[in-house]
């Protein structure tokens, strides 16, 4: 037996979420988890720094990082241990995902400003999470001048520059705090810091930096060779020019390394030094790497925001898809592009109303979410003849607009908290219609989604109304961790136990018995009912949308009408 388990193999992965970061250990033989610790960022307010001053303002202490991840591996670890035969020597490989798009300005040595003293009450020398808005003015500028551009450099980000993305916050800094901009000798996606900081490459200039951040969120294409190029970002301001040259090229996707875990580090999580350690890409990315994506199959990563994925064979004319968050070759899975859409409120909007909006009766015992679900799933679809736009925290995908906010037609003075409740649902399953739609407009087939986050795997309520909107099965990911879990799968590739992603993934991944199939009868309504939300997503969505609305509200209550019937 003791022999038997010197060959086990296992993996690490390091999830970095908005709050938290967890580490992850698995059987490289099939994907058994053994080992898990979360820890929650201390700074802020939930790990996230804000202002009151500024709602769209989000920052984060790169601190925290890399105190979560000595923190969570040393937990995993311990749990780990209590595997009979389990040693950390058998761990053969280390991959890192982290939300992005969170850029970290850093000095020369690639040490962010962050945790000099001189900057610790600068809010702009900080991690610029994910969801800073802040520089929104700055993405409009930004998709104006790229868009007279003849390199095209929106042409694989959807259309549209984003304002959760690096060249727009960088931007504002620039702007904004200009003692931070010219003290950062560059800038750093936390997917590239992570790794960069526990292999000890941290020189900027030569760092390697992952191609899912690089081409989903900065612009970069082989195309124009890399970054957009210098006298675009002189276009933007002429300090933003010299930042292309901070920048190491090609960009590499999650199947290369990026260095050996350091002798000091290793020390002091209790881990041998020199393992490989992965390239670091996206969270949502590596969890639909998690979630076994393939081509035919649309893997949605449902929280208190979506983000959803897919692959496409590299063969024959590249894709464009209109605002959608870009088409990157080896993004997700090496050796095919990799396609990225994603609504940016979906729990949000479900613990808005739960929070600020249920009546007493459903808030006074037991937990509201619950309670609004056994009395929404008595509802028949369209029977409230009510209809919600999901855009309560913007719109990501198609139209990539954070001044956008949300829309409920068709409340009477007998509305109840579940009709409401259940409209809400149903508005955020119309928002992933749509972008299933874009997809396949511009030639991707979506044949099956496949699930994970919370709401998947807790609410079949939620499930069950996202197979009938979108008229497809809602399968469930076996694993809860599935972002940790893509990132050990390329883990186990640089550490050699697999020769492609997509072995990896054949042993590693899999799918709950429990699949969500349409209900013909409540498809059928819901084809009825997507139009007239169409027209409210166009009209109030589209600068040039001729907004003809007048037979929304009729539709509606006629659509009630039969329904009650």
């Amino acid at each position: 037996m003791a022999k038997q388990a010197a060959k086990k193999q296992y993996a690490l992965g390091v999830d970095y979420g908005t709050n938290s970061v967890r580490a992850l250990i698995v059987d490289v033989a099939d994907g058994r988890e053994v080992g898990t610790h979360v820890f929650n960022y201390k700074a802020g307010k939930d790990g996230i720094l804000l202002d009151p001053k500024d709602p769209n303002l989000a920052r984060q202490d790169p601190a925290d990082y890399i105190n979560g991840f000595f923190a969570s591996v040393k937990g995993a670890l311990r749990q780990a241990a209590k595997v009979r035969g389990f040693k950390p020597e058998q761990i053969v490989g280390i991959g890192v995902d982290t939300t992005g798009s969170t850029p970290i300005p850093v000095d020369r040595d690639g040490v962010a400003l962050a945790m000099k003293p001189e900057f610790k009450k600068d809010m702009a020398a900080y991690a610029w999470l994910w969801k800073d808005h802040t520089s929104h003015a700055e993405a409009a500028e930004i998709t104006e001048k790229a868009s007279r551009d003849p390199a095209g450099y929106l042409t694989k980000c959807g259309g549209t520059y984003s304002s959760e993305w690096y060249w727009s916050k960088i931007l504002h800094c620039c702007r904004t705090s200009p003692k931070v901009f010219k003290a950062a000798y560059s800038w750093i996606e936390q997917a590239d810091f992570i790794p960069a900081f526990i292999t000890g490459n941290t020189d900027p200039d030569t760092m390697p930096r992952g191609i899912c951040a690089a081409g989903h969120k900065c612009m970069y294409h082989e195309d124009w060779g890399g970054l957009p190029s210098k006298p675009f970002l002189a276009g933007l301001d002429p300090k933003m020019a010299d930042l292309r040259d901070r920048y190491a090229a090609p960009a590499i996707p999650a199947d290369q390394t990026a260095g050996h875990l350091t002798a000091a580090v290793a020390k002091k999580v209790g881990l041998p030094a020199g393992i490989p350690v992965a390239v670091g890409a996206i969270d949502a990315h590596l969890g639909a790497v998690g979630a076994g994506i393939k081509p035919g199959a649309l893997v949605k990563i449902i929280g208190t925001s979506t983000c959803d994925m897919m692959v496409v064979p590299m063969t024959g004319k590249e894709l464009d898809v209109p605002g959608l968050c870009g088409i990157v070759p080896g993004s997700i899975v090496p050796g095919m592009y990799g396609i990225e859409a994603g609504q940016p409120a979906v729990g949000d909007i479900f613990n808005w109303f739960t929070s600020h909006l249920a009546p007493a009766e459903f808030t006074a015992k037991g937990d509201v979410h619950v309670n609004l679900t056994k009395a929404a799933q008595k509802l028949s679809p369209g029977q409230s003849g009510l209809l919600a736009l999901d855009w309560n925290n913007g719109n990501r995908s198609i139209l990539v607009d954070p001044l956008l906010s949300g829309l409920l037609v068709g409340q009477t003075l007998h509305t109840t908290a579940p009709e409401v409740y259940r409209a809400l649902v149903e508005g955020t399953a119309f928002g992933a219609l749509t972008i299933i739609k874009r997809i396949e407009e511009c030639g991707a087939e979506v044949n099956e989604v496949i699930n994970c986050g919370g709401i998947a795997e807790k609410n079949a309520f939620v499930m069950q109304i996202y197979a009938d909107v979108c008229n497809r099965p809602m399968k469930i990911s076996r694993s809860a961790q599935t972002c940790a879990l893509g990132a050990a799968i390329f883990g186990a590739v640089v550490g050699g136990a697999y020769k492609t992603t997509e072995a990896a993934q054949k042993k590693m991944t899999g799918v709950k018995p429990t699949v969500y199939r349409p209900n013909k009868a409540a498809a059928k309504i819901y084809a009825d009912l997507y139009p007239l939300y169409r027209a409210l997503h166009d009209a109030f969505g589209t600068a040039n949308a001729q907004a003809k609305l007048g037979h929304v509200m009729k539709e509606l209550i006629a659509i009630r009408e039969k329904t009650r019937k």
